[in-house]
C-alpha cells in the first residue's frame, strides 16, 4: 500500500551535522503526518520528531529540541530530519513513519527500514 524508504545516514563527529530524507510512495493513500523514531542498541524505540502534513506543526522529544527540525516538501510526499551539534547518545537506527489520513487508527500505519547514525569521533 505505502512503501517508505529513508537515506541520509551515516557516520559523523560530534558536533557535525546530517540530514535525513524519508519519501512515501504507493497507491490510495493521503498523508496526515510524518515522524522519526530511533531505536539506540539495548534501549526502546523512542520518538524524536513528528510534522502535521497540512498544518506543518511540528513535536519534538527534548533530548532533541533546539538541536533537530523537522520539515516536509508536500508535492514530493517527502519529509527531512535536519540534526545539528550531533552527540553520541543520538547514535541509533532511525525509522521514518507515515500516518494514513484513510485509516482510522490513530497510530503511524506505515514504517520505513530505517537508516543508521553513527556519532562517534
Amino acid at each position: 500500500q505505502v512503501q517508505l524508504v529513508e537515506s541520509g545516514g551515516g557516520l559523523v563527529q560530534p558536533g557535525g551535522s546530517l540530514r535525513l530524507s524519508c519519501t512515501a510512495s504507493g497507491s490510495d493513500f493521503s498523508i496526515n503526518a510524518m515522524g522519526w523514531f530511533r531505536q539506540a542498541p539495548g534501549k526502546e524505540r523512542e520518538f524524536v520528531a513528528a510534522i502535521n502534513w497540512s498544518s506543518g506543526n511540528t513535536g519534538y522529544a527534548p533530548s532533541v529540541k533546539g538541536r533537530f527540525t523537522i520539515s516536509r516538501d508536500n508535492a514530493k510526499n517527502t519529509v527531512y530530519l535536519q540534526m545539528n551539534s550531533l552527540k553520541p547518545e543520538d547514535t541509533a537506527l532511525y525509522y521514518c513513519a507515515a500516518d494514513d489520513r484513510l485509516t482510522s487508527s490513530v497510530a503511524f500505519d506505515y514504517w520505513g527500514q530505517g537508516t543508521q547514525v553513527t556519532v562517534s569521533s
